[in-house]
């Protein structure tokens, strides 16, 4: 498998999310990270927004960054003369190719819809830009259409065509299919853009991979509008586990940099998020715990160091004797088996009272002090 380009859109499609505003600061800030872990490409944000955008992706681009800026457009001249007064030299021009996104915005005239994308494709070629071209709504679209304007993007001047779940509808199947007819027709590479309607963004755009797609769209945990878009992380991590694919991304930087777009979003990662999420490396259950300590690849996919976590053994309600006695140990407590059987029952009522796995105060103060001995 080819080398795979990541173009992270957490600035743009993932600022898009209800609720989410970066500012001025929080966006440079995300960029440099981005930048500094190895990411080729950021989109950056849309031009036409206006001032404050048109600040902030001035600001990154005055950082020489070495991954390259993206500006997000629609297809209108306007939206192309507001990416150059940011400094950027590289477009991406957004077209809707579903007979529902014609309708909603061309009133159903896809001749008009390809007049312009030609005249805004040429426009900004003239003045010396690279042009991204995508297709709104690929995942709905025509398959024939979708290829005829893919096709016309290309020999007006697109360096790449992006492939848009844009409902996140699709499943790993259909996309393979899918993309991999625009792979077999198109000359430039194509790019995936998944979302996670269904659950299946990653998948989605891993699919698109495998079916010959050399660009993916990522935002870093999956931030994005409604259900989100393929989290950086775990497509990162997915073509470094699954497919031996060293994308070039310091993924051991990958949960401070989680925490640093959680923290500017507003948006707190579930702790059973993959890769980042808190709960991805803790043990409570007996048989897991147990086996973790023996050996760590009973129950963990990868290092947790990979990513820049540690191993954590939780004491809850599914905990088991070992991981008890162990965890006492530690502490100088040791207890017979039968004391260790009334203290595991106290931490299943306790952890069940509170609703929670307990700290290691709350697992000591559950020991009587009449019914242990020190280690010596």
């Amino acid at each position: 498998m080819q080398q795979i380009q990541i173009n992270d859109t957490t600035l743009r499609d993932g600022e898009q999310a209800a609720g989410v505003a970066f500012n001025l600061e929080e966006k440079v800030a995300i960029a440099a990270f981005l930048d500094a872990i190895g990411v080729q490409e950021l989109e950056v944000g849309i031009p036409a927004m206006g001032r404050e955008e048109v600040r902030a992706i001035r600001a990154i681009g005055d950082l020489g960054l070495k991954a390259q800026l993206l500006g997000w457009n629609r297809a209108n001249l306007e939206d192309i003369r507001a990416s150059i007064s940011c400094g950027l030299h590289r477009v991406h021009i957004s077209i809707p190719v579903s007979e529902i996104q014609i309708a909603a915005k061309f009133q159903g005239q896809w001749q008009v819809m390809l007049a312009r994308l030609r005249d805004t494709i040429h426009f900004a070629v003239d003045q010396g830009l690279s042009v991204s071209v995508g297709g709104e709504d690929s995942s709905r679209a025509d398959d024939l259409f979708l290829l005829d304007v893919a096709s016309y993007a290309e020999t007006w001047g697109a360096f790449r065509f992006r492939f848009c779940d844009t409902v996140g509808i699709l499943d790993p199947l259909t996309t393979f299919d899918k993309v991999r007819r625009l792979v077999q027709t198109l000359c430039i590479p194509v790019e995936m853009h998944t979302h996670n309607d269904l659950g299946m963004a990653t998948a989605n755009a891993l699919a698109g991979i495998r079916a010959g797609a050399r660009s993916v769209n990522t935002t870093v945990n999956g931030l994005g509008e409604r259900a989100g878009n393929a989290a950086l992380e775990e497509v990162v991590m997915a073509l470094k586990r699954i497919y031996g694919i060293q994308s070039g991304i310091d993924t051991k930087r990958l949960l401070e940099l989680s925490r640093l777009v959680a923290r500017a979003s507003n948006c707190p990662v579930p702790p059973w998020k993959a890769v980042v999420g808190e709960n991805t490396f803790a043990h409570e259950s007996g048989i897991h715990a147990h086996g973790v300590m023996q050996n760590p690849t009973t129950y963990e996919p990868f290092d947790p160091a990979e990513v820049g976590w540690e191993r954590r053994l939780v004491i809850g309600k599914h905990s088991g004797r070992h991981l008890v006695m162990t965890v006492l140990q530690q502490h100088g407590i040791i207890l017979s088996p039968e004391e260790t059987q009334s203290v595991l029952q106290a931490v299943r009522d306790r952890s069940t009272q509170v609703k929670r796995s307990l700290t290691t105060e709350e697992l000591l103060s559950l020991v009587p002090p009449t019914r242990y001995s020190y280690a010596s």
